[in-house]
C-alpha cells in the first residue's frame, strides 16, 4: 500500500498540489469570519452566541465530510447523489484528482461545505439555541449540501450532465446558504412544535436593529474578501492562467459591488458607511462566484455593480410593513445578498459566459452563454438550476429543522432573554 501511495504522489503535479494547499489554509479563514461578521451584527448580549455556529460548522462539517459527506457529495452514485465508496474516506489518499492527491481535493471541498454551513446557521442568530444546530449541521450537510454538490460539480449528477455553469458555487453555496438561512429564519419566526409551546419562548421577541461592532464587521470583510480571491482561483485545482484570471475578476467585482452601495448611500444620506462597503463587497462576491471562470474582466466590472443594486433593493424587503407583519427576520441579510445574489449571479452567467474564457485553463471546453456565443439554451438550463438549488435546500432545510424541535430538549428557539 505504502509503494502505490507514493507512486500515486509522485504522479501529481507539486507545482498545482502547493497552489490548492496554500488556497485551501488562506480560504479556511473565510469560516471564523462569518461567525465575526454575524457577530457584529448581533445586539451586544448575542455576540458571542451569533459567532459560536460557525465555529460549530467547520467542526460538525468536517466530521460529517469524513464519514460520509465526501463520499455522497462527490462518489458516483447516480444523478443526484453519489455512493459510499468513499464513506470513512477508505481509498482517499494521494491518488490523483486532476492533477492534486484525491485528500487534498477532499479538504478543498470541505472548505466549501463548512462555509456554505456557517452561512447557512446565521439565520438562527440571535433567536436560535446552540444545541439543536450540532445534530442540524451533521443532518443538513447529508441531506442538503451534499447531494446538491452531487448534482452540479459531479460528473454523474443530473445538473452537471445538462450543461450547467457554476464555477465555485452560485447554487451550492450561495442559493443552498441563503435559502438555509430563510428556512431557519420563517421556522423562528413561526415555529410549529415544542418551541411554540413554550411559556418563556417568543417568536417575535427580537425587533430591527442596528449592526453594534463595526470593528466585527471590517475584520470580518478583510478576512472574507482576501480569502475569497483564494476560493475562486483555487476552484482551478491548478496553478494555470485561469486562476489569475479568476482571482482578478473576483477582486474587481467585489470593488465594483463596494463602491457601487456606498455611493447610492452617500446620495440618500451624505454619509459614506462601512456597513455598505460590506453589504456591496459580499453581493460582488457572490455574483462572481458561478461566474469566476467563464466571464471576461469588464463583464465582472458591470456584473459587481448589478448585483449591488439588486441586493440592495432585496435588502428593503425587511423593513417593509409586510415583512413587519410577517415576522420577518433576516438578521446576517442572507436572503438579501446571499440567495438573491446567488440567483442573480447563476442566470447571469448564463447570459454572459464566454467559451473563449473557460478554456483559459487549456482543457474546460463549454458552449458558452448567450450574449457571448449566441447559445439561447444556456439561460434555461440556468434558471432550472437555481429554482432547483433554492426548492430542495428550502423544503429539506426547513423539514430538519422543524423535525429537531419536536425532540424534547432539542427546542430550536432560544428563550426570550
Amino acid at each position: 500500500m505504502e509503494a502505490q501511495v507514493l507512486a500515486d504522489w509522485e504522479s501529481c503535479d507539486k507545482t498545482d498540489t502547493l497552489f490548492v494547499v496554500i488556497c485551501s489554509v488562506i480560504c479556511w479563514g473565510i469560516i471564523p469570519a462569518v461567525g465575526l461578521g454575524y457577530s457584529g451584527y448581533s445586539t451586544r448580549h448575542n455576540s458571542l452566541a451569533s459567532f459560536f455556529p460557525a465555529l460549530l460548522a467547520v467542526i460538525c462539517v468536517s466530521l460529517q465530510w469524513y464519514i460520509l459527506g465526501y463520499s455522497l457529495a462527490y462518489g458516483e452514485g447516480n444523478g443526484f447523489i453519489g455512493d459510499l465508496k468513499y464513506a470513512f474516506h477508505q481509498g482517499v489518499l494521494a491518488q490523483p484528482v486532476g492533477t492534486i492527491p484525491a485528500i487534498l481535493f477532499s479538504e478543498f471541498q470541505l472548505i466549501f461545505a463548512a462555509t456554505v454551513a456557517a452561512i447557512a446557521v446565521g439565520g438562527a442568530c440571535e433567536r436560535g439555541r446552540l444545541l439543536p444546530l450540532i445534530p442540524f449541521l451533521f443532518l443538513w450537510t447529508t441531506f442538503v449540501y451534499c447531494p446538491l454538490a452531487h448534482m452540479v460539480w459531479s460528473e454523474s449528477g443530473f445538473l452537471y450532465q445538462m450543461g450547467v455553469l457554476d464555477f465555485a458555487g452560485g447554487t451550492p453555496v450561495h442559493i443552498c446558504s441563503g435559502a438555509t438561512a430563510t428556512a431557519i429564519s420563517v421556522y423562528l419566526s413561526h415555529p410549529l412544535f415544542r418551541s411554540r409551546n413554550s411559556n418563556i419562548r417568543t417568536p417575535s421577541h427580537l425587533k430591527l436593529h442596528k449592526p453594534h461592532n463595526t470593528i466585527s464587521q471590517l475584520l470580518s470583510l478583510v478576512t472574507i474578501w482576501g480569502s475569497w480571491l483564494a476560493f475562486d482561483a483555487g476552484t482551478t485545482l491548478s496553478f494555470n492562467f485561469k486562476s489569475v484570471h479568476a482571482l482578478c475578476v473576483t477582486n474587481l467585482c467585489a470593488a465594483a459591488g463596494a463602491l457601487t452601495w456606498n455611493l447610492i448611500t452617500y446620495y440618500e444620506s451624505s454619509k459614506f458607511s462601512l456597513d455598505s462597503t460590506f453589504l456591496g463587497a459580499i453581493s460582488g462576491l457572490v455574483m462572481i462566484t458561478p461566474a469566476a471562470g467563464f466571464i471576461s474582466v469588464t463583464t465582472s466590472f458591470f456584473f459587481g455593480a448589478a448585483g449591488a443594486l439588486v441586493c440592495r433593493q432585496a435588502l428593503r424587503i425587511k423593513f417593509t410593513p409586510v415583512a413587519h407583519r410577517l415576522k420577518w427576520v433576516d438578521n446576517g441579510d442572507s436572503f438579501a445578498t446571499h440567495c438573491v445574489g446567488g440567483f442573480v449571479g447563476t442566470i447571469a452567467t448564463g447570459l454572459f459566459a464566454s467559451r473563449q474564457v473557460a478554456a483559459f485553463d487549456g482543457t474546460t471546453e463549454i458552449i458558452g452563454g448567450v450574449f457571448i456565443d449566441g447559445n439561447i439554451r444556456q439561460i434555461f438550463i440556468q434558471i432550472f438550476e437555481a429554482i432547483v438549488g433554492f426548492a430542495w435546500t428550502f423544503g429539506v432545510s426547513y423539514l430538519i429543522f422543524a423535525g429537531l424541535d419536536c425532540i424534547p430538549g432539542l427546542e430550536v428557539l432560544a428563550i426570550d432573554e
